[in-house]
């Protein structure tokens, strides 16, 4: 990327653009996923002479059918069908329809790792750290998920989560969508109208939430806003409760005393991980590409948030791309996004799991310990990608940060921004 505005125009009034800020090495290049790819794609299409990004993107775009079937082998998507046909109906928007005879499930294809390598840690604004393994993961994925099927979800009901960015959350997705259920998450610091505009249209029959969560060094209690969720949503048959702040949360309330009412249909997560901690494996059921995954929200400045469905194969397969191919994203990489559960980067965050990188997953204030509580961690997790917002950027620099003066940083390969643009300080 070059800054137009130091062009000078040079003899004869052409005007030159100055060099890149930055390349990546050869090695780098050589070693990328992009390189990769693109050998996979000369192999198979000898004709196409994929030699550079330009020619690779001109292909992706004119030979839609060939770049998908290829994104699909090379990104090894787990399937128990597979589709002859790649799009059905492409000319038609809406209307197209994207490997219509195939059959997956979302949670098996981020399940795939096993092993005691690190899939998550959790890290919250307090100081508390959690990690869990590959295996670990899929156990716990396991009993919830046979703790919602012995509670009737099937495929097509929603599930809900009022959660901040823990492992509890990204346990319970990966159960519900295991089961075919659709999923659908607002964070804990959304108010109890925000909350109405959005769960209130999907009828969720499950929701996790919460009892508490931590920002700007306070302890936040969530439950009287669950209980309220509770009684005025009819659709919910459950109520789980995930442990955050608390150790033992009242759940059952004291009668008489308000503020301390019970929560109807609840029980704890702890004690569903406890009920089911038998089963070992899961029955990923097995779904068009096209089936739902997601339930998304507009902003809600123009009127009730409209719902936003995402599509299983869809999503998987386009993130399976973003990761690996735009940001180099493997085995090797410790993948870091700062969001909530009320943002779409959440969500992308999460099939990090596919491509079989280990996430690490904040929750709390980014400026927390004056500010450096993120920088902090890039050192001590050792994080590869570094994904933020430009306010963010923003806030460290007029905070008066350098962050390579004063962190190490050495295991950074790829800063992301996203969420609006930079300013040319900033980038």
């Amino acid at each position: 990327m070059t800054d137009t505005s130091l062009d000078a125009p040079s003899e004869g009034g052409v005007t030159e653009s100055p060099p890149p800020l930055w390349r990546p090495s050869q090695d780098r290049i050589a070693r990328s996923a992009l390189t990769a790819f693109s050998a996979f794609v000369n192999k198979r299409f000898p004709e196409v002479e994929v030699s550079t990004y330009e020619a690779l993107h001109h292909w992706s775009i004119t030979a839609t059918d060939d770049f998908w079937r290829c994104i699909w082998d090379y990104c090894e998507v787990i399937a128990s069908e597979e589709s002859d046909v790649v799009v059905r109906d492409a000319d038609k928007m809406p209307g197209a329809s994207w490997f219509p005879d195939a059959r997956l499930n979302f949670a098996e294809n981020l399940l795939r790792r096993r092993g005691d390598a690190t899939a998550l840690v959790s890290l919250l604004e307090n100081g508390t750290r959690k990690e869990t393994t590959f295996d670990e993961l899929y156990a716990q994925v396991a009993a919830i998920a046979a703790a919602l099927k012995a509670r009737g979800i099937k495929p097509g009901d929603r599930v809900a989560g009022f959660m901040p960015n823990v492992t509890e959350t990204v346990v319970a997705m990966l159960a519900a969508t295991s089961l075919g259920a659709v999923w659908t998450s607002c964070s804990p610091d959304f108010g109890f109208q925000g909350v109405m505009d959005r769960f209130g249209q999907v009828k969720p029959k499950v929701l996790f939430a919460a009892d508490g969560y931590y920002y700007n060094g306070k302890a936040h209690d969530s439950l009287e806003k669950v209980r309220q969720i509770a009684e005025e949503i009819d659709s919910l048959e459950q109520v789980v409760i995930v442990e955050v702040v608390e150790k033992a949360p009242n759940i059952a309330g004291i009668e008489g005393i308000e503020g301390i009412a019970g929560i109807e249909s609840a029980v704890l997560f702890s004690d569903w991980l406890h009920e089911q901690a038998g089963v070992t494996d899961i029955a990923f059921e097995q779904l068009p590409f096209d089936h739902p995954l997601y339930i998304m929200y507009s902003s809600g400045t123009t009127g009730v948030p409209k719902c936003i469905v995402h599509g299983a194969g869809g999503t998987l397969i386009q993130h399976l791309k973003e990761h690996q191919l735009h940001c180099d994203i493997g085995s090797e990489d410790t993948l870091f996004y700062f969001t909530t559960c009320g943002w779409m980067m959440w969500n992308w965050l999460v099939s990090g799991l596919a491509s079989g990188a280990t996430l690490i997953l904040y929750d709390g204030s980014p400026f927390a310990d004056d500010g450096k509580v993120l920088l902090d961690a890039i050192d001590r997790e050792r994080i590869t990608v570094f994904g933020t917002s430009a306010k963010f950027i923003s806030g460290i620099e007029k905070a008066g940060l350098k962050p390579r003066e004063s962190h190490d940083l050495s295991s950074l390969s790829t800063i992301l921004s996203t969420g609006s643009p930079l300013s040319h300080e900033s980038f």
